[in-house]
């Protein structure tokens, strides 16, 4: 019994498979260190959690840029912390199937007439230890998938904050202008009822103006139910509580363009190197094609082995004896050859080579096309400031010095300053396009393509002339 326990301590030593939970984590953030800048960690301790709520004050105490937004959600998205959890427990899953199954062990008590016997038995499924091998293969190779599935779903998330980001602080400008281009409104609704008062404006022209200010209401009721939604969707991306909900501060304005824009070249040279999709269905392809050879000897059927050792105790002849042997259990595939198992794993094993394919295709394109949004996006944004803005500031300029100088009156003046306003808020959505696709564009070089859901901007919404009164 001695040697049946040694065999069995050996054999479980041999098919121990662990996971480095740690280990993983710092691949991620060598992955993914321009999305995560080495800051990933799985909040454990209490001393963790209370560095966490420092650094949480401490980012919340100024406002918040985008890449300390990243930062916030690191340390405080409970659904991130989720995430890195259920990546431990995936991967522990995984390192599972390397082992093999715990040995049953059988004691047993007879006793017929003068003759007591006592059975030992231990007994563990012969294949799974000659399949050992194999067994370790696939679950390594299932663990790199998971290491892998952790980058992508890391980069997804704070792909997420950084568009939820600038989608809020977009947001916040445009309702600053909603909110000046409603009160200019206001001034010209309210100037035009008195000069209808007095008998120097018509009906026509007084309600022109009143439909002006009641459509500039509208927009600002719009424009600040927009940035409660965009300033919500980034609290829930970030984690925060109320009480640091209500602390969030925002910048006033979004980034500036860069002055140059990344080259089809240097897309492409970053794309190539180790794109997380196509290393991922390669994992996938590799443990799939590692289970495959197991579970085609397992779909012939199944071998139990059982080592035995027995004492038999004769008390009429007060004799002792010993017997040892073993058992041997075949599953016999008389009903179920197992072909359609074989079937099946054969067809999923073709998925997996097909998802391959489809992947290395399909990266090319994806690069292509988050390319050319994020292009655009940056074209339209630079026209907007370098041209339209410049051109609409020249004519406020230029039509003050003509209201100063009483070749137009006020309402004129007043029209022109909603058309430059409305010019500034189309700049504000062309720059916001530009920043979505920017992060679009960074989450695809590294293999991990996000729907754009960026578009361009609208025209400008100018009013012109077609408000004053005249």
């Amino acid at each position: 019994m001695a040697r049946i326990t040694a065999l069995c301590c050996m054999l479980s030593l041999a098919a121990c498979s662990s996971v480095n939970f740690d280990q993983s984590l710092a691949l991620t953030n060598q992955e993914a260190n321009a999305f995560t800048q080495g800051e990933l960690a799985l909040m454990r301790s209490e001393a963790q959690k209370a560095a966490m709520e420092r650094t949480t004050a401490e980012l919340l105490a100024q406002p918040l840029t985008r890449d300390n937004a990243v930062r916030l959600a690191l340390v405080n998205s409970p659904a991130l912390q989720a995430l890195l959890a259920q990546h431990a427990a995936d991967a522990a899953q995984a390192a599972q199937g390397g082992r093999i199954a715990n040995p049953v062990v059988s004691l047993e008590r007879v006793v017929q007439g003068s003759e007591l016997e006592i059975g030992r038995s231990i007994s563990f499924g012969l294949l799974d230890v000659l399949t050992l091998p194999q067994r370790r293969k696939a679950a390594d190779a299932e663990l790199a998938r998971q290491e892998l599935l952790l980058a992508a779903s890391v980069v997804t998330q704070v792909t997420q904050v950084r568009q939820a980001w600038v989608r809020a602080v977009a947001a916040q400008q445009n309702l600053a202008y909603a909110i000046q281009v409603q009160e200019s409104a206001q001034a010209s609704a309210e100037l035009a009822r008195r000069m209808l008062a007095v008998g120097n404006f018509t009906r026509l022209q007084r309600a022109r103006q009143h439909a002006y200010y009641a459509d500039a209401t509208t927009q600002r009721a719009n424009a600040q139910h927009a940035d409660r939604v965009a300033r919500e969707a980034l609290v829930r991306a970030l984690g925060l509580r109320d009480a640091q909900a209500a602390a969030l501060q925002l910048p006033a304005r979004l980034p500036d363009l860069p002055q140059q824009t990344i080259t089809p070249q240097a897309a492409a040279r970053s794309a190539t190197d180790g794109r997380l999709d196509i290393r991922l269905a390669q994992a996938a392809l590799q443990v799939q094609a590692a289970v495959q050879g197991l579970d085609n000897i397992h779909s012939l059927g199944d071998v139990e082995l059982g080592l035995r050792a027995d004492t038999v105790f004769d008390n009429a002849e007060a004799t002792t004896a010993a017997r040892t042997g073993f058992e041997l259990d075949v599953r016999v595939p008389l009903f179920d050859a197992g072909d359609q198992r074989r079937a099946a794993m054969n067809t999923r094993t073709l998925a997996a080579a097909q998802r391959l394919e489809a992947s290395a295709r399909a990266a090319g394109s994806h690069l292509r096309e988050s390319y050319s949004a994020y292009r655009t996006a940056w074209d339209i944004a630079a026209h907007y400031r370098d041209d339209v803005v410049p051109t609409q500031q020249l004519i406020a300029e230029e039509n003050l010095l003509r209201y100063n100088g009483m070749i137009i009156g006020i309402f004129e003046l007043l029209a022109d300053t909603r058309s430059q306003t409305a010019s500034v808020m189309a700049a504000i959505t062309a720059q916001e396009q530009f920043w979505l696709a920017e992060a679009t564009l960074q989450s695809t070089l590294i293999g991990q393509p996000l729907e754009s859901r960026a578009s361009g901007p609208m025209a400008s919404k100018s009013t012109g002339g077609n408000d004053a009164g005249h």
